[in-house]
């Protein structure tokens, strides 16, 4: 038997690691066993033990150009439980022999480094001091060390994730021969996941639906994609507990997590920052409403094959078989894909999710590309239609009034009308000066007053 902790019992985990390890089950060649540990000392696992650990999945969305709606039940979780009020429990499994794998999804916030957490201390102190207690008791146990695989969605998590280990080991003056354990025996894995996962049900229609389809009451029911997409470090003999391909998400052992990463962020994430401002001023809801605007599906189009996609890696095939999917999963209905929640703090991702392929297009022909442009354009318009009201902000677009949310110092240098040459410049903002690109300050002032007169550019 492989068993995995797992650090959290959120909706993603379940709808997406446990559901893998429940895939590999039904596979028989291997039995997978995972124990959900909670935490945060607020919270219930009530629901978990109410359910004996069984729950359901629901995946829905497109698959093939065909609308899908497919639940699995999943049974590989064996327990769920509260370290803060079972404790011996919790540090039995770093005793255990059959442990293998390490799984957690703190929040990218979890994992950090706090030089006021103490050895003896756990309810107060952060998820990697939780862990280098956990291995130390494992060390001391005599046992060899665990694959740990963070999912958290930060670059590099799991050499972070160390570098915090190493900097409690040394914080707390432990054993040389401990550090030695942890750096030759433990396998810390970086890892990149995809999918979305929407969760419970939020209204009473869908719940009865789902409940209808899956045969009985279930309170940890969740819904996520059918796309998913786990990417994770080859590291030791991690590919004798893990298996590649395709088990419910693809799942990739590979010496390169950095193409996935770039993949990911400038195909997925670069092509919604690039539609969402362009979409709400024109008056589209979701991502599926800009899908199914011939303009807009166009515009997202012609922006991934020209502007990104050759700019991902060698492999354009690849990266353009990637693309294929995201469109896909762009017209999935059922995740209602608000283009006001990804509009949170745009700023800052246009400059990490787009100027990068921006960059590489103009360095390459030397001239702006024009779709990325056009995107910049409609961002910059859209915040130059800001108004501060009772400390938020707000902004009018296509039959309705939104609210803006983003580093407050962005806002209230639009609300107060402020030049857009500026903005442009200022290297704090954007990390260089993009009026150093030919033409561009020019272009995109234009193409506001443009959009201020109601002209389309698409």
């Amino acid at each position: 038997m492989i068993k995995i902790m797992q650090y959290g019992e959120g909706n993603f985990l379940r709808a997406f690691v446990d559901l893998y390890f429940e895939t590999l089950n039904g596979l028989g060649e291997e039995k997978y066993s995972v124990t959900i540990i909670k935490p945060a000392p607020f919270g219930s696992l009530e629901k978990f033990e109410k359910q004996n650990c069984k729950y359901h999945v629901v995946l829905r969305g497109y698959e093939n150009g065909k609308s899908v709606e497919k639940p699995y039940e999943v049974n590989c979780v064996n327990r769920a439980i509260d370290p803060f009020l079972n404790f011996s429990d919790y540090i039995a499994l770093a005793k255990d022999a059959d442990l293998k794998i390490i799984v957690s999804n703190t929040t990218e916030a979890g994992i950090c480094f706090d030089e006021r957490d103490e050895l003896g201390g756990f309810e107060k102190v952060t998820y990697p001091a939780k862990l280098t207690q956990f291995l130390y008791e494992r060390f001391k146990s005599g046992l060899s060390g665990l694959y740990i695989l963070p999912v958290e969605l930060i670059d590099d998590n799991a050499d972070n994730l160390k570098k915090c280990v190493d900097g409690y080991i040394k914080l707390w003056n432990l054993p040389s021969e401990f550090k030695k354990w942890n750096d030759e025996q433990n396998f810390y894995c970086n890892t990149l996941v995809d999918r979305i996962v929407s969760g419970y049900p939020k209204d009473d229609q869908t719940l009865k639906h789902l409940l209808n389809l899956i045969g009985k009451n279930d309170e940890l029911v969740t819904i996520g994609e059918p796309f998913g997409l786990w990417a994770i470090q080859n590291k030791g003999e991690i590919k004798s507990l893990l298996k590649e391909g395709r088990h419910n998400i693809d799942v990739v052992l590979t010496d390169d997590i950095g193409y996935y990463k770039k993949r990911k962020v400038r195909v997925l994430n670069g092509s919604h920052t690039n539609i969402v401002p362009v979409g709400l001023i024109l008056g589209a809801c979701t991502v599926d409403d800009c899908m199914n605007d011939n303009k807009l599906s166009a515009f997202l189009e012609n922006t991934l094959r020209e502007e990104i996609i050759p700019f991902v890696s060698d492999d354009v095939a690849q990266t353009t078989d990637f693309a294929l999917s995201v469109k896909q999963r762009f017209l999935n209905p059922f995740l209602n894909h608000q283009l006001t929640s990804i509009a949170l703090n745009s700023i800052s991702k246009w400059s990490a999710r787009n100027l990068p392929s921006f960059r590489d297009y103009y360095n390459k022909f030397g001239v702006i590309p024009t779709y990325l442009t056009i995107g910049f354009s409609y961002l910059i318009a859209l915040y130059k239609r800001v108004e501060k009201k009772d400390g938020k902000y707000f902004a009018k677009v296509e039959n309705r009034t939104i609210e803006l949310k983003d580093d407050a110092k962005y806002l209230d240098y639009f609300a107060n009308n402020q030049p857009i040459a500026d903005f442009l410049s200022d290297k704090s903002v954007w990390g260089e000066d993009l009026s150093a690109y030919n033409g561009f300050v020019k272009t995109v002032a234009e193409n506001v007053e443009k959009i201020e007169k109601g002209i389309c550019l698409l």
